[in-house]
């Protein structure tokens, strides 16, 4: 049995289903529901008996000292954790509490969890900490991509965060022996993602009519990497990485916001034709704080040691992450709380500037 944290979220929900479909191992699905959290992302689980999911918070040590005692994961893959940049800006202490403290409790409860154990068991026991390459700061155009060896350099608060919990797990292996995997990971896009984020907010913003909000001029460049393909490589670096060892998942797709959002339009025209262009729509407004102008991932030391590559081109990966939004577009109102239109109204409406 595994442990999954933040299994109701974008990534990890994908990744628990993933899971599911390609071994029969069980899963303890452990996810607080915050707003980003939705228990429907796994409704297809529904009735099968190899998922268990468990309403609670990382922070909380009592659970997570009941939930290793009781179910005794050989495994936890740690996803859990604020994730948006902007939501970072507005109130960062979510994110140092959620991605900071919650990532001590939980490897202070695993450190518990493995002293029990026997030699056997200790030994194939692994945390595998999920990050992000935002960790690694901003490149210039002609940077070489960000390696496993990039110093640190983050410049948000969001990025801090995690660049902390990533420090963390390294420590916890090197201090007390812990059998830690780190993954750092480019731009996610796909099925199940919170319509906050660039490609599913455009997709929404798009067929219902709505601006389609490009910060400052729309050239900050990130990789982008397909969900699935995301969660493949976790599957392969729990088998087989190396603990101690970071590994970079990137999907060798360098490309700018405002090229994404064109890919998406036309993607858009084709699938669910308007009356117009939706690059009609498109509409720049002023830039974030301390926005990082490009993130590029050398991925070559996860192909070689490992034996993973993505599967999905950017075409390809798109073109299905569109056909899945059209034909899941209730999914998307029922995530669109009041809340989220509040957040949504806050973040944008005050930094308008002119169509495209």
């Amino acid at each position: 049995m595994i442990l999954v944290t933040g299994g109701a979220g974008f990534i990890g929900s994908n990744f628990v289903i993933d899971w599911l479909a390609s071994n029969d191992e069980p899963v303890i699905n452990l996810d607080k529901l915050t707003y980003a959290g939705n228990p429907d992302n796994f409704s297809s689980l529904d009735g099968d008996p190899r998922h268990h999911f468990v309403k609670g918070d990382i922070c909380d040590r009592e659970l997570l000292n009941q939930l290793m005692a009781q179910h005794k994961p050989r495994a936890i893959v740690h996803f859990a954790a604020e994730s948006h940049v902007d939501r970072s800006i507005h109130g960062p202490g979510d994110f140092i509490k959620t991605n900071v403290d919650g990532t001590f409790s939980l490897l202070e409860a695993a450190r518990a969890h493995c002293a029990g154990l026997s030699d056997t068991e200790r030994a194939a026991f692994r945390f595998l900490h999920v990050s992000t390459d935002e960790v690694f700061g901003t490149l210039n155009p002609g940077d070489p991509p960000f390696s496993e060896t990039t110093p640190y350099a983050p410049n948000s608060p969001y990025s801090a965060s995690k660049a902390a919990s990533d420090h963390l797990v390294r420590a916890w292996h090197h201090t007390y022996g812990m059998a830690v995997l780190t993954s750092n990971c480019s731009n996610n896009y796909g099925p199940l993602q919170f319509p906050e984020k660039l490609v599913p907010l455009i997709i929404a913003n798009a067929l219902a009519g709505k601006p389609l909000p490009i910060y400052g001029d729309g050239q900050q460049v990130r990789d982008w990497l397909y969900v699935g393909d995301h969660c493949s490589a976790i599957r392969r670096i729990l088998t087989d990485g190396q603990p101690g060892e970071t590994y970079n998942i990137g999907g060798w797709n360098e490309k700018a916001n405002i090229d994404v959002v064109h890919t998406l339009c036309d993607l858009l025209d084709e699938l669910s034709p308007a009356k117009q262009s939706y690059r009609e729509q498109i509409t720049y407004v002023k830039d974030r704080p301390g926005h990082d102008r490009r993130y590029a991932i050398d991925a070559r030391k996860t192909e070689r040691e490992l034996g993973w590559r993505p599967t999905e081109t950017f075409e390809t990966g798109m073109r299905k992450t569109v056909q899945w939004y059209l034909a899941n577009q209730e999914w998307v109102r029922k995530v669109q709380s009041g809340d989220y239109l509040k957040w949504i109204d806050r973040n944008y409406s005050q930094r308008a500037r002119g169509a495209a």
